[in-house]
């Protein structure tokens, strides 16, 4: 791990060394897969080395995760519950470890890592809660002597697919809503966080071999897209969550469909913020620095789009510039940065290219607009005046680019906010009631997260997260997400000797 290096020497508190295996199959950890580097974007150098899973090592562990799920799905869900809320509190033991780690290896700021290992817990706490609310209805019948009602049971095996760039919090959002339904899980981690995935895999498997359980409830897969294709290809998996791009989603969607499982997709957005002529201005300034600087840009809820109203455009972007030049770049580990690096190399290029792009449309660029020469994958956090009307405005730069566009009147605003194939993230900054009633009623924004007076980012784990359109339709975390990872039952039982049938009908 560069063992001699005093930066990486805390891995060893969360059971990390120098080369590990990145699989955990059948309650063991195994790997006979290629074997790969993960890499600091900040520098570019090694951190450790991971073996990966071989399809192989794959078909072992969902043959154990079927034989446990038989096991766990009998389990009451109280007692499931009490298991995510013993996952929550290792997870709390060794949070500080595993943000420094996550922030190590993903790029975001210490704070952000930190806080999205928080976000897991919270989800813990969340799912113990959940454990004794999975209810169904009563449904009056129409019959006499007849009862009618809902029951709720688990799927059998969940298979999650997460990011690179929230490559904990989105298996929180699942795994523990999974778990308390009775579901095994199956969990690919991003193949660029590897350690991640292990770390956090191995405080579970704790929690589970602690409380006498199969291991095989929480399987765990390093690997690449050949282990992805295998998930979305496998019958024995009826559900399948991805977070990635549409394009890719697309491809799962398709191939899962095509077997008649069910997905869950979060995919890219291009979320806008529209400052109205009667906002906070101060407050909006504000949110849009941490909606399209933080993370680097790499959220798939961060502003790519500032909708300003034409009466306040010069003095909002004035703040805002004002504000971009004194956004520290560097190291995320560091006290006082707010921006790390893009995640990998092809990552700086690719904000490159974009650039060049934008330029070519039309595009002005008034702060950044360039990559930080040196080992990492720094670039400068960009604002760009562009016509709405540019094509590259409707797609997603994975990057801190934010494009800055004017607007006259409320509804023009929210025609564009809903003129891009995303639907995920949107806010507007307005004292209005009548705004806001507007915004978040049937002719406002069409994302699945409709905010005033916030940024788009940062949302909390209490409601369901996802979008619309190209974003994928999905729903994780909160509110009632937990019905996605069930089987709804109907069930009416005749409790008397007659046999009336429904809507009247005389069968001899």
């Amino acid at each position: 791990m560069g063992s001699a290096s005093k930066e990486y020497e805390f891995l060893s508190e969360i059971g990390l060394t120098s080369h590990n295996l990145g699989n955990y199959v059948g309650g063991k950890w195994l790997g006979n897969g290629p074997v790969v580097s993960t890499l600091n974007p900040a520098n570019n150098q090694p951190i450790a080395q991971v073996v990966e899973a071989s399809l192989e090592d794959y078909e072992q562990g969902l043959k154990a995760c079927e034989e446990a799920a038989k096991v766990w799905m009998q389990v009451p869900a109280p007692k499931r519950g009490d298991i995510v809320r013993q996952i929550g509190d290792a997870l709390r033991s060794k949070l500080d470890f595993l943000g420094r780690l996550l922030s190590l290896e993903m790029g975001k700021i210490l704070a952000e890592g930190i806080g999205e290992v928080q976000e897991v817990i919270d989800m813990c706490d969340f799912a113990v809660g959940l454990s004794r609310q999975l209810n169904g209805s009563v449904i009056p019948s129409e019959r006499p002597n007849h009862m009618m009602l809902e029951m709720w049971n688990p799927l059998g095996i969940v298979g999650v697919i997460t990011a690179f760039n929230f490559p904990c919090a989105v298996l929180g959002w699942n795994a523990c809503i999974a778990l308390v339904c009775g579901n095994c899980v199956v969990w690919k981690g991003a193949p660029t966080t590897p350690l991640i995935t292990i770390a956090m895999t191995k405080l579970v498997a704790e929690v589970l071999e602690k409380n006498h359980l199969p291991g095989a409830i929480f399987t765990a897969m390093c690997g690449g897209a050949e282990i992805g294709e295998a998930i979305a290809k496998d019958t024995r998996i009826p559900l399948v969550s991805f977070t990635g791009s549409s394009k890719v989603g697309l491809t799962v969607q398709q191939t899962v469909s095509a077997r008649s499982g069910k997905t869950l997709l979060e995919l890219s957005g291009n979320n806008a913020i529209i400052v109205m002529e009667d906002a906070d201005i101060q407050l909006a300034a504000r949110s849009v620095l941490f909606a399209a600087v933080g993370t680097a840009g790499q959220r798939c809820t961060t502003c790519r789009r500032l909708l300003l109203h034409e009466s306040v455009y010069d003095k909002v972007l004035e703040q805002l510039l004002t504000s971009y030049k004194q956004v520290k770049i560097g190291d995320p580990l560091e006290k006082g940065t707010l921006l790390g690096p893009l995640h990998t190399p092809e990552s700086k290029k690719n904000y490159e290219k974009g650039i060049e792009v934008i330029k070519s449309q039309g595009g002005k660029v008034l702060t950044g607009g360039k990559a930080v020469e040196g080992e990492g994958n720094f670039v400068e956090p960009t604002i760009i005046e562009i016509s709405s009307d540019a094509a590259v405005v409707k797609e997603e730069l994975f990057a801190p680019v934010l494009y800055a566009l004017k607007f006259k009147t409320f509804e023009e605003a929210v025609a564009i906010n809903n003129s891009v194939p995303q639907g995920l993230s949107s806010s507007i900054f307005t004292r209005s009631p009548e705004n806001i009633f507007k915004w978040i009623g049937p002719m406002g924004s069409d994302c699945g997260i409709v905010n005033v007076n916030i940024p788009t980012n940062g949302a909390e784990i209490g409601g369901a997260f996802g979008g619309e359109k190209a974003t994928g339709g999905g729903r994780e975390a909160g509110s009632d997400s937990w019905k996605q990872y069930m089987r709804r039952s109907t069930c009416t039982i005749n409790y008397g000797n007659e046999l009336p049938l429904a809507q009247g009908i005389n069968f001899g």
